[in-house]
């Protein structure tokens, strides 16, 4: 592979692009639809994620791969059964759950870090497809 002007002007511009998209907020959807019980996950893409205002509203994050090119953890646990139990405990806890998907990053800390600033309670939990998970407070760095 040769490396000449015109790859380094296409890889600035692109990671100009995604940062200008993080900055923006337009590198995070809002999930619609609940995860079923029983088969396939379900997430429909909505409008764009916006700041929550409850403060009883915790975000889980999920990476931009979960669900839609991957549908198991490493370990071989559904997707969706990993955010029917994740939304559970939060529901045990009195708290109520909104999905949201982050595109700029599979960086699991910054998936995490996006949802806590996007949650009405201000913590947030950020899950890679793979299955590692991170809880977060927005005012951590």
């Amino acid at each position: 592979m040769t490396i000449n002007e015109n790859l380094v002007r296409s890889v600035i511009e692109e990671v100009l692009k995604n940062y200008q998209a993080e900055n923006s907020g337009c590198a995070v959807t809002q999930k619609s639809a609940p995860v079923p019980e029983t088969g396939g996950l379900t997430l429909t893409e909505g409008a764009i994620a916006e700041e929550g205002r409850k403060s009883d509203e915790v975000v889980i994050a999920v990476a931009p791969a979960f669900g839609k090119f991957q549908n198991a953890t490493i370990v071989k646990v559904p997707h969706r059964e990993v955010l029917r139990q994740v939304i559970a405990g939060i529901e045990e806890e009195g708290m109520k759950a909104r999905v949201i998907r982050v595109t700029h990053t599979s960086d699991v800390g910054m998936i995490a870090h996006r949802a806590a600033k996007l949650s009405g309670s201000g913590i947030g939990i950020g899950i890679q497809a793979k299955g590692t998970t991170v809880i977060h407070q927005k005012d951590l760095m």
